[in-house]
């Protein structure tokens, strides 16, 4: 085949499956006497593999994964495919954790309203709720932290509590405890703390998490469809792999 004839299948230009050979992600072809390049089914193969590998892991990966297997070191492409593998769940992991916080912090945003449209005996001590501004050191302890990473955090922007006129002191209102308890949640799940403030910013802007609700659904998407992604990569690479390890005759009888 011609650089053409794969290229046609995927829509590419005969000269992308050029640069791909260049760049490690096919094997090398042959050439003819002339010097044009042979490709056969092995590279119709390794290009279908490396072109499924970029949704599911990324093009840097998914190159590393091909340039490893033309180096003969395949353990360390699957090692690379485990990695991505593993961050997709942390990845599932981490949206569940925010979705129950999303939950716990909207109900709790409900009662604190209740309470103060309607004060009565819900608002004691039993509801699990502050009965008014927590202070930075009981936030702290709420969140299992030191007062110490709330003014870190209050510094990259994530929180912003209002002062105490007379003394102050940090006030950290229900809102501020929303916001402190999602960015708990989004740092213990590997997240910058410049990603978070623009989370946090985006719902304190919003007034609420409804937005927060949205973003999630499509993060929901989006690694339903890398899953899927992964699947069909997997499959595309086990039928190289396969392929590549036939005798040069084709398989044998």
């Amino acid at each position: 085949m011609r650089p053409a004839d794969l290229a046609r299948e995927h829509g590419l230009s005969p000269q992308a499956v050029r640069n791909y050979e260049r760049d490690g992600f096919l094997p090398p072809a042959e050439r003819t006497s002339s010097g044009y390049r042979i490709y056969t089914a092995l590279h119709a193969a390794a290009l279908r593999a490396f072109l499924a590998l970029v949704p599911a892991y990324g093009h840097a990966l998914a190159g590393l994964v091909m340039t490893a297997l033309h180096a003969d070191r395949q353990d360390e492409a699957l090692t690379a495919i485990d990695r991505g593998h593993a961050q997709l769940l942390r990845d599932r992991e981490t949206l569940a954790a925010v979705r129950r916080a999303v939950d716990h912090l909207s109900t709790a945003q409900e009662f604190v309203e209740v309470r103060e449209t309607f004060p009565g005996p819900q608002s004691g001590p039993q509801s699990g709720l502050p009965r008014g501004p927590l202070s930075i050191g009981e936030l702290a302890h709420r969140l299992g932290l030191s007062p110490a990473t709330l003014r870190t955090w209050e510094a990259a922007g994530i929180l912003a509590p209002p002062r105490d006129r007379a003394t102050g002191h940090r006030l950290y209102h229900p809102g501020d405890t929303r916001d402190a308890e999602l960015a708990h949640l989004l740092r213990r799940g590997g997240y910058p703390l410049a990603h978070i403030a623009s989370v946090v910013q985006q719902i304190r802007t919003a007034g609420g998490t409804a937005r927060l609700t949205e973003a999630l659904d499509g993060w929901q998407h989006r690694l339903t469809a890398r899953g899927r992604a992964m699947l069909t990569a997997a499959a595309r690479l086990d039928a190289y792999l396969s392929l590549s390890a036939e005798p040069p005759g084709g398989p044998a009888c």
